[in-house]
């Protein structure tokens, strides 16, 4: 079924590509304010209640986010990405390769941004939220927003990989993006207690390096920070 779909979609024009991707992006945008929403247990008329900076920063990422869409498309069409799509245990060893690899490039980037003039040009914007909601998940200079979208697609040009696991590992990106930016924690103390999940990246973990910006620079867990000694305990 897969095969047949990415089959198909190159026969699309490109106004019909460009379409298809913006809405996809859209409808995760507003997903995440959907269910932030839900998750912090705010009325439901306070859904999409935010000022116009917020709205309007959200929705050029969103636009930017369509265009890395496409720019991966393209390379994929030009065969400079390569992705397989069948069912097999490999779905999952790409999937984990993806969060860890992703996770460990962002650090960096994240960790280098932080400790460079490049904090005050690009990565301010998205520190005026001390205490983050949902919606500023997209908040984001342009230019670091299309920074992460090139390590990610740096990311797919280096190695091959199964669509399924890219696929997996893009749900699990928006899942994290979105409780990372809560101010709340939807988990439940003695689960977050599980040996396993206190390595994961929580909603206290991020809300920490907002409240701290010396410490917590991963995304997806706290390893890179504990190995390079910049984890701080959740607070």
């Amino acid at each position: 079924m897969m095969d047949l779909f990415l089959q198909n979609i190159q026969s699309w024009p490109l106004w019909v590509l460009c379409i298809f991707f913006l809405v996809e992006n859209a409808a995760i945008m507003l997903g995440v304010l959907a269910l932030g929403n839900r998750l912090q247990r705010k009325p439901a008329a306070l859904m999409f209640s935010y000022s116009p900076h917020q709205w309007r920063m959200a929705w050029i990422t969103t636009l930017l986010n369509t265009l890395v869409t496409y720019m991966g498309y393209w390379l994929w069409t030009k065969r400079y990405i390569s992705l397989s799509a069948d069912l097999s245990v490999q779905v999952l060893i790409d999937a984990l390769f993806l969060f860890l690899a992703m996770d460990f490039l962002m650090y960096v980037f994240h960790y280098g941004i932080h400790k460079t003039w490049l904090y005050k040009a690009l990565h301010r914007l998205h520190h005026e939220a001390a205490d983050p909601e949902p919606i500023d998940l997209f908040v984001l200079h342009p230019l670091e927003t299309l920074s992460f979208g090139a390590l990610w697609l740096f990311l797919l040009l280096l190695f091959d990989v199964n669509i399924y696991g890219v696929i997996i590992y893009l749900v699990i990106n928006v899942i994290f993006g979105m409780v990372g930016h809560l101010g709340m924690e939807p988990v439940p103390e003695n689960i977050r207690q599980w040996r396993i999940l206190k390595y994961l990246g929580t909603s206290t973990f991020h809300h920490t390096h907002h409240r701290d910006e010396q410490c917590n620079f991963g995304f997806y867990t706290s390893i890179w920070d504990r190995l390079f000694h910049t984890f701080r305990e959740n607070h």
